[in-house]
């Protein structure tokens, strides 16, 4: 009996929030076109601002969503759902997510130095040559985890959220705030990993990915996993309860 209020909650936000994640994923195919040629180091460092400020906006909305409905609860029990639910799931939606798209939509094409890598690795002239080829190999991987390369912006930006959801539990600005943010975080992340050019068909193409990238996360992250950890499955945003 729970667990089917548990699934028709879930399809309920789902579908509630469809509309505004496909507005957001337009604006991240229009924020690809716009940044296209800003180069790698220029997209790390959008989405070393992006990704961070959706960990913080996820975090607020997660651990005040659950303090909001468990109200006698301890702050560190706040603390683990919120960075759980902030980093856990930003993680997927900003990095994990986009980069398998990218792999799905052939992004990730061998670029000049990585073939040259491989004609190095196969060279028998000397063991240096094999040596430059794996330095090589290391440097081409792609998937961009925040919390690890970025630990000293995202860990704050999610202890930040936590403590100001502690504080003043308020989640309808800053839901659809984080979506939006969370969409281009997801698009940062593909100008800066992905190896061919993000031309018009490209980018439209990518619709699909940033929608699917930011709609489940995001609404598991927000609502789902901090209400089902509650044990009491209320339909919040659907039915316009968040305050």
């Amino acid at each position: 009996m729970v667990l089917s209020k548990q699934l028709e909650q879930l399809r309920i936000e789902l579908k509630a929030h469809m509309p505004f994640t496909a507005m957001g994923a337009v604006t991240g195919v229009v924020f690809m076109l716009l940044f296209r040629n800003i180069g790698t180091s220029a997209s790390h460092t959008l989405f070393a601002i992006f990704h961070p400020s959706h960990v913080l906006l996820s975090a607020m909305v997660t651990a005040a969503m659950f303090k909001l409905h468990k109200k006698q609860t301890k702050l560190w029990v706040v603390i683990i759902v919120g960075y759980v639910g902030s980093v856990g799931i930003a993680t997927l939606s900003d990095s994990v997510m986009p980069y398998f798209g990218e792999k799905v939509l052939g992004l990730h094409i061998p670029a000049h130095s990585e073939l040259h890598s491989e004609h190095l690795h196969h060279d028998e002239e000397s063991g240096e040559a094999e040596q430059h080829s794996t330095k090589t190999e290391k440097h081409s991987s792609k998937l961009h985890l925040g919390f690890i390369e970025e630990w000293y912006l995202v860990n704050p930006a999610a202890a930040m959220g936590i403590l100001i959801a502690w504080w003043y539990p308020r989640t309808k600005i800053t839901h659809a705030a984080h979506i939006l943010i969370s969409t281009w975080a997801s698009s940062a992340h593909v100008l800066m990993t992905a190896e061919s050019s993000i031309t018009i068909g490209v980018a439209m193409s990518m619709l699909v990915v940033l929608f699917l990238s930011v709609w489940l996360p995001c609404c598991m992250s927000d609502i789902v996993f901090p209400l089902l950890l509650t044990g009491e499955p209320k339909h919040c945003c659907a039915d316009c309860h968040c305050q």
